[in-house]
């Protein structure tokens, strides 16, 4: 357990009062993109050849959305595993664990309280024990939906620097059991494991800033390599468990009263790590001012919301769409 007096460290806020919101980011690049597309519109006519498509020129800007699936990797989902950590980012041992914490005190009758646990299974406080063996041991990260920011600046024929900021909600998920015993007068003669679920949440903020190369010569399509340094903004948001149709927030504070002290998990943390990325794809011009690529990336991340950060391979694939703020290069 841990007092609420117990100061957080410095670098915990540091890095809160860095990050940016995704709204706010979102606002900021909108208001760059459409200050940058008045000035370059503004500078020349348009001119189109005749499949309708704009009439090249080496140097332009493109800016657009993108969307698709990003693929994280296992590590580090063990961060949601319902042992937490403690001021200095330390994972906690069993008897300082938030589960622990929580099904065996605030909600399975510690402090004399009600047993809300023993309730939801339909059993007294002698017959179900929860103990470090029944501790999750599986956790992992689910697929999830990103979705951003898409920039492209061609400096000339076939090479081009990208900037791209993409946001993801990533959800962890796993198991945890509860060991049972057969009531007095039961014909049960063996112990029960009942398996429920534990579920972790975090906010990840993906930049990327490269170079993009163009192959072939045809003017409609292309396939594409790209490469650069990448970084990775990182907010744990949400650790939970559900028993039956108990939900419980592992995170939430609460007040011992036999003890005479708050359970106070701590500021969530928050990390920016760097790394790279490199990737392959299809670039598509329509008619108009549109321009689609298709995209796969391998970048190697450091999620900095661990306990012991590392560099680590996660995986992406999707759709920009960009919108031609200039005249836009050919691949010849």
């Amino acid at each position: 357990m841990i007092s609420k007096d117990y100061p957080a460290p410095l670098y915990l806020h540091e890095l809160k009062n860095k990050m940016l919101s995704f709204r706010t980011l979102i606002t900021i690049l909108c208001l760059i993109t459409w200050s940058y597309s008045g000035n370059v519109l503004a500078q020349s006519p348009e001119q189109y050849d005749e499949n309708g498509r704009l009439i090249l020129k080496k140097k332009s800007f493109s800016a657009g959305i993108s969307f698709g699936s990003y693929f994280p990797n296992k590590y580090p989902s063990d961060l949601y595993d319902g042992y937490g950590f403690d001021y200095d980012g330390n994972k906690n041992v069993f008897e300082n664990s938030w589960l622990n914490a929580k099904i065996n005190y605030q909600y399975g009758g510690g402090y004399g309280q009600p047993d809300l646990i023993g309730q939801e299974l339909g059993l007294p406080p002698e017959d179900w024990d929860f103990t470090e063996a029944d501790m999750p041991v599986n956790m992992t990260y689910k697929t999830a939906f990103a979705i951003g920011f898409a920039g492209r600046y061609s400096v000339e024929n076939k090479n081009a620097i990208i900037l791209n900021v993409n946001a993801a909600i990533v959800t962890a998920a796993g198991n945890f059991t509860i060991t049972t015993r057969p009531s007095s007068g039961s014909t049960q003669i063996n112990n029960s494991i009942k398996t429920f679920n534990i579920r972790g949440k975090e906010q990840r903020l993906l930049f990327q800033a490269g170079y993009q190369r163009l192959f072939g010569s045809g003017d409609a399509f292309n396939f594409f390599a790209e490469g650069g340094l990448h970084a990775t903004l990182a907010k744990f948001d949400k650790n939970e468990i559900q028993i039956n149709n108990l939900q419980i927030d592992l995170f939430e504070s609460y007040y011992d009263p036999v003890n005479n002290y708050t359970f106070f998990a701590g500021s969530k943390p928050v990390g920016l790590g760097f790394g790279a990325f490199a990737g392959l794809g299809a670039n598509i011009r329509t008619s108009g001012k549109w321009m689609l690529q298709l995209v796969y990336d391998m970048s190697l991340e450091n999620v900095k919301i661990a306990y012991n950060p590392k560099l680590k391979l996660n995986h992406a694939a999707g759709l920009r769409a960009y919108y031609v703020l200039g005249k836009t290069p050919s691949a010849e």
